[in-house]
């Protein structure tokens, strides 16, 4: 008898420990992201481009500042920009995406963010196995809009594309940086 109960004991724990580290905080993940990332800048003609490392124009920081649910400020500076912006962000798997938000969302992409969103509600509505970022892309955006960065969680890096113009050429200058 005190086996049984041993048994359904270790069991009982095993299940709740599985439960407990295999579950993701969105908490625990949108925080690691807040923080400085140092790293290069390059230049590319695609957002589709590789990161090359070593072929920096030059070495540059981003402050990553968490300012509301889902909202996060970022001071991106070095001797290419210096420059600080608001974006949201979005889990898609071990990945936080971004998007522009406010009138630069509008000015980007031609309506106000939310308007996607039948009932109001910004992730009210999400479905059985789509992430945030599925969801914010099905509800607001067309094929082909363009978005311009992220986290990876893994690595702990953070990666945003700055569209540029040299002259009447449009660019774009790319910062990849580590978080420390």
């Amino acid at each position: 008898m005190k086996n049984k109960f041993f048994i359904i004991g270790i069991l009982g724990f095993t299940a709740l420990f599985s439960i407990i580290s295999c579950g993701k905080s969105n908490d625990t993940i949108n925080g690691n992201i807040e923080g400085s990332y140092y790293g290069l800048f390059t230049t590319s003609s695609s957002l589709k481009s590789a990161y090359a490392k070593g072929t920096g124009i030059g070495e540059g920081t981003a402050e990553v500042t968490m300012i509301d649910d889902h909202q996060i400020q970022i001071h991106c500076f070095g001797e290419e920009i210096d420059t600080t912006f608001i974006l949201d962000y979005y889990e898609h798997n071990d990945s936080i995406m971004v998007c522009l938000t406010g009138e630069d969302f509008e000015h980007m992409y031609g309506h106000m963010l939310g308007s996607g969103h039948m009932d109001g509600s910004m992730m009210g509505d999400i479905h059985k196995g789509e992430t945030e970022w599925m969801h914010h892309m099905n509800d607001e955006h067309k094929p082909g809009d363009l978005h311009f960065g992220g986290f990876d969680m893994n690595k702990g890096t953070f990666t945003y594309s700055f569209p540029m113009m040299d002259g009447s050429t449009p660019y774009y200058l790319k910062f990849q940086g580590a978080k420390e």
